[in-house]
């Protein structure tokens, strides 16, 4: 049986691409598992897996403030020592993919954005306005790593991007070519009710490039129920423009996550994403999307469909398509079949398979593990 390592940035949150990687996880249930940093509370369920980590990780307060660590993870990814792997599998949008092999073992990566912070600076410091002042010293900073971040981009073997959008942005950043495949859910989890409530959601980390401030002044003018989870620096800002028909509910439990998605009339998504999870959970829970109609969500929705698309990030064009969306007559069993068709683990695994056998034949999947072939 071949040795595989599977590698992350950090394990010190739960967003999209820690989803993902905590299916890789479970799909290779003897996979030893390397980050940077690990956080076990507010991070991916990985029960009683043993997790390595950087020599990061003995620095107090790095799991809270990670990303004050930005220079320091290149060097900590190189020290790692995977030697004794055939394969490596990464999850980055970032450092992960920096890790070192042997020769003759394979690295692929599953390469969820380019470096946003290196290559959109600006976009990524407004989130962040308390580092604005340090934007001179940041910016030369960030030059140097932006050379590092290219010269690892050659590490991998081949890439793997979640969307077109994002396999689009490797080739013109990393100038590598990438393979599509769209990330699944875990169709599992969520549950299924055509009988809808009388309320929108938005499922979503509160940060500025997300753009709920248009949602939330979009429900200011219309007076319609809205119901927000998630949690972010951008809180405090949106509760203060926000009137009473808009209610935050913070973090919420997976099971609530679900209900809710399930109830909804629809799912908001004001952002540009490189891929985009919650709309395909949304379909998958029956609910229809109403969003911002560029990047990844191009390659997961039908207009009309499943989705109700606006093409300019303002409050007038959403409020237009949110009006729209209560003028279609939604066949919610449409919207699930869509999901769980195109969007399964079984469909999504089953491609990854096929890459890897192609990546080297002498590799045959058997029941989620690789062992060698016999011909």
């Amino acid at each position: 049986m071949i040795k595989i390592a599977l590698v992350h940035d950090y394990l010190t949150q739960r967003g999209g691409a820690e989803r993902v990687f905590e299916l890789l996880c479970r799909r290779f249930p003897h996979a030893d598992i390397f980050t940077s940093l690990y956080d076990p509370q507010r991070t991916i369920e990985l029960g009683d897996r043993l997790v390595h980590t950087t020599v990061l990780q003995q620095i107090p307060g790095a799991t809270k403030y990670f990303r004050l660590l930005a220079p320091f993870y290149y060097p900590a990814f190189r020290s790692l020592n995977l030697q004794k792997y055939d394969l490596i599998i990464s999850s980055s949008t970032s450092f992960a993919k920096a890790v070192r092999k042997r020769p003759d073992a394979k690295h692929i990566c599953f390469c969820h954005n380019v470096t946003r912070f290196l290559w959109d600076t600006q976009t990524y410091l407004r989130e962040y306005a308390d580092y604005q002042h340090l934007y001179p010293f940041i910016e030369k900073m960030f030059k140097m790593m932006r050379k590092a971040d290219l010269a690892y981009a050659q590490e991998p073997d081949l890439y793997i991007a979640n969307s077109t959008e994002v396999a689009r942005r490797i080739q013109r950043t990393y100038r590598k070519q990438a393979l599509v495949v769209n990330y699944p859910i875990d169709s599992d989890q969520f549950t299924f009710s055509d009988q809808k409530e009388d309320y929108y959601l938005v499922s979503s980390r509160l940060l500025s490039y997300k753009r709920i401030d248009i949602i939330v002044d979009a429900f200011n003018k219309l007076g319609w129920p809205l119901k927000i989870m998630g949690e972010g620096p951008e809180r405090k800002n949106l509760e203060s423009r926000a009137l009473s028909n808009t209610q935050f509910l913070g973090y919420v439990s997976d099971a609530e996550r679900c209900h809710l998605m399930a109830k909804a009339r629809g799912v908001v998504v004001a952002a540009l994403e490189d891929y985009g999870l919650v709309p395909i959970e949304a379909n998958a829970s029956g609910t229809p999307v109403i969003s911002y109609g560029v990047g990844g969500i191009l390659d997961t929705q039908i207009p009309d469909k499943t989705s109700v698309f606006f093409h300019q990030q303002t409050v007038s064009a959403l409020e237009v398509a949110l009006l729209r969306s209560q003028q279609i007559h939604w066949d919610h069993h449409l919207i699930r079949n869509h999901a769980l068709s195109q969007f399964s683990e079984t469909i999504f695994f089953e491609k990854i398979h096929q890459i890897i056998n192609q990546v080297n034949p002498a590799w045959l999947c058997n029941s989620g593990s690789f062992v060698p072939s016999i011909s």
